[in-house]
């Protein structure tokens, strides 16, 4: 069921992404007098269509993609055949440069627009809850990857890359793993010691064994909900329960709890728990995933930040600019070499295991689509030939030149563009099954 789940959010959030980008392309061809004759979403075969004027929608079944065709372009049906007859007044070609390059940048611009609006709905909906850094004030859970670079569970991080900082989440930023030569500052018993981050940190955290093996602040914590027919809840254990000690050892936060407890895979052991203020004890047996049963409910205070429709505006398109910001960045360590291609791009499975999971919530579901449309539009506008950004540049250097490239050259350019994307979404897929099986 996960996988179906996953499935269905990938495959509805990129129909509605490549609906929108191709229907970029054809409000401005039309806008312009082109001629559009077809508009598909999803690749052939083609699974339903109806036609409209001079134009045929449709759906494929292959529902990875889609597309506009054009009249009078060399797009990547590579049907040159009208190219061969003189221009007609209602193709591509015939129009003038500035025109055809806004057709091109149509689906960029749409893509980008909703990519704003989701953002920014997101934000005024929700607001911006957050743990403020100096209510972490038990410090850090320092997991694997921390003890890696040199944190310790107890540090309290008081600076990022030499700066102060608000928001606990700062810790964990793009900023942080995308930048250079990243270091927080931590106090440890009573000193200032800098950790600095390797420039290749990002790649460890991406892998899926190190999901959650990073930094967490350390929780007080008291009893949440129980789960029916466990040993938390077959002993007698009750909701706002406050767990004072295991097998005689002092309990006061959650981490210590959870390494208490995991060695202890099936065994029974002793509860020390405070309930109302009176001291009660509870013999119980953890079970073989080494739980009792039980979800916490964290202590620390969380600050809530709502926004107004127009405070809403501007931060969500701050935070939708943001994907595009780290795109660029995560490009720029895949040329310097600080990661590797294999590690840090993914395809359609990636995006579906690791973005949308495998429980559907409208709300993430929005997010990932909004992160996925901004960063749809960095994608296409990179110069690669096959690409809007391909097409656009051609466009622009023919307004700055006067002269047009022929018809030959743009079809070869068409076709070496194909050639490196099919060559780039075989890399992914393949690359997200690699990671999948090992």
């Amino acid at each position: 069921m996960e996988i179906l789940i996953m499935a269905g959010q990938l495959i509805l959030g990129l129909s509605i992404l490549v609906g929108l980008h191709e229907l970029g392309h054809l409000l401005a061809a039309k806008m312009f007098g082109m001629r559009v004759e077809q508009y598909f979403i999803g690749f052939p075969p083609k699974v339903f269509s109806i036609k409209r004027g001079e134009t045929e929608y449709g759906i494929g079944a292959v529902p990875l993609g889609g597309f506009v065709k054009i009249s009078g372009m060399i797009d990547e049906s590579l049907d040159t055949e009208q190219m061969k007859a003189p221009p007609k007044s209602w193709e591509f070609r015939a129009k003038p440069a500035w025109q055809r390059l806004i057709v091109m940048l149509g689906g960029i611009i749409v893509n980008i627009i909703t990519g704003i609006i989701v953002f920014v709905a997101l934000t005024y909906k929700n607001g911006n809850t957050y743990l403020a850094a100096e209510d972490a004030k038990y410090g850090i859970v320092a997991y694997d990857l921390a003890r890696e670079i040199g944190l310790q569970t107890g540090d309290k991080i008081v600076k990022i890359n030499g700066k102060p900082f608000q928001d606990f989440n700062a810790i964990r930023s793009s900023d942080v793993f995308l930048g250079n030569n990243s270091y927080y500052t931590v106090e440890r018993n009573g000193q200032l010691v800098d950790v600095y981050i390797p420039n290749n940190f990002i790649e460890k955290l991406s892998d899926k064994k190190s999901v959650g093996q990073f930094i967490e602040p350390i929780q007080p914590f008291k009893v949440g909900e129980l789960v029916s027919d466990q040993p938390a809840a077959r002993a007698g254990l009750q909701k706002g329960d406050v767990i004072t000690s295991l097998n005689g050892r002092p309990i006061r936060y959650y981490h210590e709890f959870q390494d208490a407890v995991k060695p202890l895979k099936g065994k029974p052991i002793i509860l020390g728990v405070e309930r109302n203020g009176n001291p009660i004890t509870l013999n119980l047996a953890v079970t073989p995933e080494g739980t009792i049963g039980f979800y916490p409910e964290f202590l620390l205070k969380y600050t809530t930040q709502e926004y107004t429709f127009g405070e809403a505006v501007v931060v969500g398109t701050q935070r939708a600019f943001q994907v595009v910001y780290d795109n660029v960045k995560g490009f720029g360590k895949i040329f310097r070499g600080d990661v590797s291609a294999s590690k840090a791009l993914s395809g359609p499975i990636g995006i579906a295991q690791n973005l949308f999971g495998g429980v559907w919530v409208w709300e993430r579901f929005w997010f990932v689509t909004g992160l996925l449309s901004m960063a749809l539009a960095f994608m296409n506008a990179l110069p690669i030939p096959a690409l809007d950004g391909g097409h656009s540049v051609l466009l622009l250097y023919e307004i700055v030149s006067g002269r047009k490239p022929s018809d030959r050259f743009l079809e070869a350019a068409q076709r070496v563009g194909m050639v490196i994307l099919l060559g780039l979404m075989a890399f992914a897929i393949f690359n997200d099954v690699f990671k999948a099986v090992f």
